[in-house]
């Protein structure tokens, strides 16, 4: 008779002598390459922003909003955004409670430095899918040439340039659904599908059109379900969600559609809905861009549908800052298109009709689409193309002026400002936009007076801050290079 301890290992069903498979603590040597790649963009990204940041470059207010809509995820309230008005619940404006897991990080480290170099990290990453994508379906040498030119794209690096934005969460969770697609891995495409729609409302259609295209591929089922669902989360959100925390009661940027309303125009005209897709020219000019950054061989592949409704919303909007190349509009797009072309190149060289066809697949388009990329940074001045200059991080005179117009602001208050020092200013301050508050007067206003005034600037600032707030009297206690910081001294 034998005892538990005594019973040989086959009679439990392991093979005598076998060893024990432990846990797989380390990645596979194979993605090592893709590993180092990401994070040498991600030194590059990082790089970038934050050095627009402590130069105080920001080209917007976003950074600042985000930073007031995460201290508040982080301290577990509603997300408050008080530059967009007293009160104001941001997820009235846009749906993106995804940000809410950057939370943690910002409570141990809080400062908008931390949501910048989490936003490089997201796009980082993304870069070792796609480059590992690429690998698996070509060659090592390959999949780092198209992670390079991925890594360089445009689309991701005026976003790394713009301040940050929710979109940081869409671009390595588009990524993930596209390689498993082109790996045919069905349902994990579908998993990491369904969190897009936190991301921001509009990418309930993104998802739909992935379900689309998963009919396309003969998965019809669970295609179905996730057009369905991407569909009703837009409606969700459009119609119910975002009115029930808009202080008007509505959806915003519906107002920026034709005829207010998604399917108007689709029903009404047509014709001119068609027309607005291309007109003016500068739709056609980012459309060409888009398409040569893959040597135009992505349109090979059905998986270039899922980028139709990113490009439907911004070219038949009103508003033209979404028709051209600037900002941070077309990094949705990137892993989109690259991945494309990855699946394109395996179409081509599986079943090409044409010898060409199968030619540049397989020899040509790689080092082309590198080659592209690396021009563009040139052509375009793109940041990756100074970030090893020392010239882009020397200091100067206004920075350091800068700094002390910051300064001048105490921490706590409440404050009203304009764009240049409003990403410095939210972390840790009550802040407004300029005029913003009328509940009461803040105790500090801090103005850039040197741009964005239309038809000019005022000359007497303290006279215009107190006509914005009458009955106070604000006493100036920064006054150099037309940046101008002012104290509520009564009202």
């Amino acid at each position: 008779m034998t005892t538990d301890t005594d019973a040989p290992e086959a009679d439990i069903g392991v093979p005598a002598g076998t060893p024990r498979r432990r846990p797989r603590l380390m990645p596979p040597r194979s993605a090592v390459p893709h590993l180092v790649l990401g994070l040498v963009f991600l030194a590059g990204y990082c790089a970038i922003s934050i050095v627009r940041y402590t130069h105080f470059a920001s080209m917007s207010w976003d950074t600042a909003i985000f930073v007031q809509e995460v201290r508040d995820y982080a301290h577990l309230q509603a997300p408050i955004v008080t530059i967009k008005g007293a009160g104001y619940n941001i997820l009235g404006d846009h749906f993106s409670p995804i940000l809410a897991l950057l939370a943690p990080f910002y409570r141990v480290f809080p400062s908008p430095v931390t949501l910048l170099v989490a936003q490089a990290a997201l796009f980082a990453g993304s870069v070792t899918i796609v480059s590992d994508t690429a690998a698996k379906l070509t060659t090592r040498a390959k999949g780092l040439c198209v992670g390079i030119a991925y890594g360089l794209s445009w689309g991701l690096q005026r976003a790394v340039d713009f301040d940050f934005h929710e979109i940081a969460f869409g671009v390595p969770l588009l990524a993930l659904v596209l390689r498993n697609i082109v790996l045919k891995r069905w349902y994990p495409a579908a998993f990491w599908a369904l969190p897009l729609v936190l991301v921001k409302e509009d990418m309930g259609l993104t998802v739909a059109a992935i379900g689309i295209v998963l009919v396309l591929l003969r998965q019809r089922m669970i295609g179905a379900l996730l057009t369905v669902y991407g569909a009703a989360m837009l409606v969700i959100t459009i119609y119910l969600v975002i009115p029930h925390f808009n202080p008007t009661g509505q959806y915003d940027y519906m107002s920026k559609l034709p005829g207010d309303s998604p399917t108007h125009e689709l029903f009404t005209a047509p014709f001119g809905l068609l027309h607005s897709l291309f007109s003016p020219d500068v739709k056609l000019h980012t459309l060409g861009y888009l398409i040569a950054i893959t040597g135009f061989l992505a349109l090979r592949s059905p998986l270039v549908l899922i980028a139709l409704p990113t490009l439907l919303w911004r070219f038949t909007s009103s508003n033209d800052a979404y028709w051209g190349m600037d900002w941070h509009y077309s990094a949705v797009l990137m892993p989109i298109l690259f991945l494309a072309l990855v699946d394109a190149i395996r179409r081509s060289e599986e079943s090409g009709p044409w010898e060409w066809l199968r030619a540049y697949a397989g020899r040509a388009v790689v080092p082309a689409v590198t080659g592209i990329a690396a021009a563009l940074c040139i052509t375009m001045n793109l940041p990756a193309s100074n970030v090893l200059s020392p010239s882009t991080y020397a200091s100067s005179d206004r920075i350091a002026m800068l700094q002390q117009a910051t300064a001048a602001v105490p921490d706590g208050v409440t404050v009203e400002a304009n764009v240049t020092l409003m990403a410095h200013l939210a972390g840790r301050t009550q802040l407004y936009w300029v005029g913003g508050d009328k509940t009461s007067p803040p105790q500090y206003v801090a103005l850039d007076m040197s741009y964005g005034w239309s038809p000019s600037a005022p000359t007497d600032v303290p006279g215009y801050v107190e006509g914005l707030h009458p009955g106070t009297v604000y006493q100036t206690v920064f006054d150099q290079q037309q940046f101008y910081v002012l104290k509520l001294v009564s009202g």
